[in-house]
């Protein structure tokens, strides 16, 4: 292992002890009428992510404004800038969204960016990344901070996306995939950065790893002028329904999540996700207790309950089973997703983890390495799946630092 992986291991360690156009037509002639309230979340205090009225008239990724910042609780001699951009929602409407981009002292241009897809597991806008990285609350506490410091140190660039976007849609992939892409267009178009001509990985654990491989699949369609020289995921749950069907049908500990995904989706597909109409009273107190948590309070309020508990359970299967429901869910899988990355593939994961569908990852692994990918899958010996983000984080970071230094990569297709 080279001394980036070394020291990756090491670092990490320590803290571990201690869409495309067809898919936008075909969601816009599958939506029926709009039924039933939605709840999005609190606004955040901050005039800086407000939308600017004349938000159309920019290219998707062009930089609206931007901001210096104090280098996060955490992180060494880092610059920062959190910038505002313009990118597309699932549907293709225009939204600003934020980026927080954290850059060596005495940085190079040209440098390797990383963009790296933070665990968002919640609701509330206070939990996106150009908010969390500013606190201490243990909740939202960005835990990999060890180990992308170690990127920065490396003489990395690494930008941090609100992939959730401004309605916080936990659950909305593509949306994800396109924030992230449009945010690195936007840090490599702010020339105070030098980042014009560098080379571009990608990153990212859980539901950052779900928005990772979106956008690893979707950057030659929907960004094909971004120079990406690899995508590196761990325990990514690679397709929606699945992961829901498997978190609701019986209790579980962590049904709060699948609780989470659905109110996410209803804030993105309001029309063709109508998740509020089959609550019962039990479901509206869970929905609304939850509106604007993150992880812990997430799983805190849905723990141990099932589908049955919130809902009319053959209602909500029903919901499932609908046309115009199929359609997002396909749309925000990347199991489903017909196109496939360009460049080489890290994925890791835990033996035994019971929160994500592991037959998707084999199977989107499987389509990928017949497309000619170079894929390397580990699955690494962890307890538990969030114990498997920092045993696996250091091979991905040794992974990338070969892709940027130009090693052919090896595969296990």
């Amino acid at each position: 292992m080279s001394s980036l992986g070394t020291r990756a291991a090491r670092v990490v360690g320590a803290t571990a002890a201690a869409l495309s156009v067809s898919v936008v037509a075909t969601l816009a002639t599958a939506i029926p009428a709009a039924a039933g309230p939605v709840v999005y979340p609190s606004p955040v205090n901050d005039t800086f992510y407000s939308a600017p009225v004349d938000l159309g008239a920019y290219r998707p990724g062009d930089v609206l404004s931007v901001r210096p910042a104090p280098a996060p609780f955490g992180f060494v001699d880092t610059d920062v800038v959190q910038i505002r951009y313009r990118s597309v929602d699932s549907l293709g409407n225009p939204v600003a969204a934020v980026t927080t981009v954290l850059s060596p002292h005495h940085a190079v241009p040209g440098r390797p960016v990383l963009s790296y897809q933070h665990i968002i597991n919640g609701l509330g806008l206070q939990c996106a990344p150009s908010q969390a990285l500013y606190t201490q609350d243990p909740d939202l506490a960005i835990r990999e901070a060890p180990a992308l410091n170690v990127a920065l140190q490396q003489g990395w660039t690494v930008a941090i996306p609100d992939h959730l976007g401004p309605d916080s849609a936990y659950g909305a992939v593509r949306l994800g995939a396109q924030l992230t892409l449009d945010g690195i267009r936007a840090v490599q178009r702010l020339p105070q950065l030098g980042l014009a001509d560098s080379p571009v990985a990608l990153a990212g654990y859980s539901g950052g790893g779900m928005t990772t491989a979106m956008a690893a699949a979707l950057a030659s369609t929907y960004a094909p002028e971004l120079r990406i020289v690899g995508s590196a995921f761990g325990g990514a749950p690679l397709s929606i329904e699945k992961m829901a069907r498997g978190l609701g049908e019986e209790s579980h500990p962590a049904f709060g999540l699948a609780m989470a995904a659905a109110l996410g989706l209803e804030r993105e597909y309001p029309d063709a996700m109508p998740v509020t109409p089959t609550l019962n009273t039990h479901g509206l107190a869970l929905r609304d207790s939850i509106a604007n948590a993150c992880t812990n309070g997430i799983l805190a309020h849905g723990a141990g309950q099932s589908l049955s508990d919130v809902a009319d359970a053959d209602a909500a299967f029903a919901l499932l089973d609908r046309p115009a429901v199929q359609t997002v869910l396909d749309a925000n899988s990347v199991e489903q997703t017909p196109e496939v990355p360009t460049a080489p593939v890290y994925e890791w994961h835990a033996s035994d983890d019971v929160l994500i569908p592991v037959d998707s990852i084999t199977a989107t692994l499987r389509r990928y390495c017949d497309a000619g990918v170079p894929v390397r899958s580990e699955v690494v010996s962890s307890p538990d799946h969030l114990s498997a983000a920092v045993i696996g984080l250091p091979g991905a970071l040794q992974f990338l630092d070969d892709r940027f230094a130009g090693v052919p990569p090896t595969s296990t297709c």
